[in-house]
């Protein structure tokens, strides 16, 4: 009885403890330490691919229903060679590790795999529209998100909070109040010749789509967005050509070119080229997750477009999702997520000191200049105390005063030499 009486004491400190640290943390809370101005920064990029996502899917549905026209390997072979006219011509003008011979040599089978699931992930996600409808699509596709997270955990090395997990199931949440708004407004469309295997192929492309964003996240915090780029574009470019002379040779020979068909498949290439080049500067402000959960809002923006372009039927549910989702995704990023074996303030701090170097390995300059810091103030702390030993022989006369001068050209000897040391620690820094 008296440990029983023991435990639940215990229990009862501990929970009081957990509530006072809570009340602590709420009573010091601080709007302007979390509502900053990368926040603001990463939300308007995030929503911005959302808004070019809108448009990829826009082009698209004004390209199968006014034109008829389905060839998504065409639409990606054109994304990718973009991306390799720019970027692959990038890294060829580059010299040294950054060039795309060197890079071929060490790793061309890594980039190889990384545009091979790159490719297959778009076009999966495409081909399954033609077998289940969109309302399975647009949940099945949010497996993205669990998936990144599980990944994220395993390869990153990043650990997320409790407060993360919450906001994401606050974005899902939202998406299902959008899904419900689409089968209430009577926009659950689409084939249903064979629903199950549009759902698996929808689930594989999110699974490809959360491995290809891991390791673009990897790539560009560690090597350089131009990198990534230019071998995904180079790599995407060879894949989606052989893609598409095998599987939609007949489709493309059959296309009845217009200008607006032409202007269709432009406004497509660019808004995706838009992008490819964009997604890597806000992973790199945040991470892959919380990229995706700002895509989420894609589907917000074609519905809101659909409203004026393809009488859709308006529900309020639409503004309930967009705000939900919003709300998930100001949360998940107003709290950072640490990796492991680091503690979250200093992560949160070093954060933004810390600079990638050209060898593809994180360094960080607040530690080496803390090093050089404490070096000048323990050089201090000798220079003091050696003035006040010169002021004693001072005044004990004036027989040590050539000892003194000599002490002070001892001193200027010391100071000029640490001063030295410490301008070649910092030249090798």
């Amino acid at each position: 009885m008296a440990s029983k009486h023991s435990e639940d004491a215990a229990g009862d400190t501990s929970y009081e403890k957990q509530s006072s640290g809570l009340m602590a943390r709420i009573r010091t809370f601080k709007p302007k330490e979390v509502f900053t101005w990368q926040l603001a920064r990463t939300l308007c990029m995030g929503q911005g691919l959302a808004v070019l996502i809108c448009g990829t899917a826009v082009s698209s549905q004004y390209l199968a229903t006014n034109f008829h026209v389905n060839t998504p390997m065409l639409q990606s072979f054109l994304n990718y060679t973009l991306l390799c006219t720019t970027y692959t011509t990038l890294l060829l003008c580059r010299t040294g590790d950054g060039n795309i011979l060197q890079i071929l040599k060490s790793r061309w089978w890594k980039y190889l795999l990384l545009g091979l699931v790159d490719v297959e992930a778009n076009y999966a996600v495409v081909k399954a529209y033609q077998y289940t409808t969109l309302t399975s699509v647009q949940l099945l596709d949010c497996f993205v998100v669990p998936v990144l997270m599980i990944l994220s955990w395993w390869i990153l090395k990043i650990r997320y909070r409790p407060v993360h997990y919450a906001a994401v199931c606050a974005c899902l949440l939202g998406v299902g109040a959008m899904v419900g708004a689409d089968v209430l407004a009577g926009r659950d469309q689409g084939s249903t010749t064979n629903i199950l295997l549009g759902d698996a192929l929808v689930l594989l492309s999110a699974s490809l789509y959360a491995v290809s964003n891991v390791c673009q996240e990897y790539t560009v915090k560690n090597r350089s967005r131009e990198e990534f780029l230019g071998m995904v574009g180079l790599f995407g470019t060879i894949i989606s050509t052989i893609q598409m002379v095998i599987l939609e040779r007949n489709e493309v020979a059959a296309i009845q070119w217009s200008w607006q068909v032409g202007l269709l498949f432009s406004g497509y290439a660019l808004c995706m080229y838009a992008l490819y080049s964009f997604m890597p500067i806000v992973m790199k402000l945040s991470s892959a997750t919380s990229v995706n959960l700002s895509l989420l809002t894609a589907d917000l923006f074609s519905l809101f477009c659909g409203i004026f372009l393809f009488e859709y039927n308006f529900s309020g549910l639409y503004l309930v999702s967009l705000v939900v989702i919003l709300i998930g995704f100001i949360t998940f990023n107003a709290v950072p997520t640490p990796t492991e074996g680091t503690d979250p303030t200093i992560t949160s701090s070093s954060s933004s000191s810390s600079s990638i170097c050209e060898g593809g390995f994180y360094d960080n300059p607040v530690a080496n200049q803390s090093d050089i810091t404490k070096q000048e103030v323990a050089v201090r702390i000798t220079a003091e105390e050696e003035e006040e030993e010169k002021k004693k022989r001072r005044a004990s006369g004036p027989s040590q005063s050539l000892g003194g001068r000599r002490d002070d050209e001892d001193v200027v000897a010391v100071g000029h030499s640490t001063k030295i040391s410490l301008d070649s620690t910092w030249s090798h820094w």
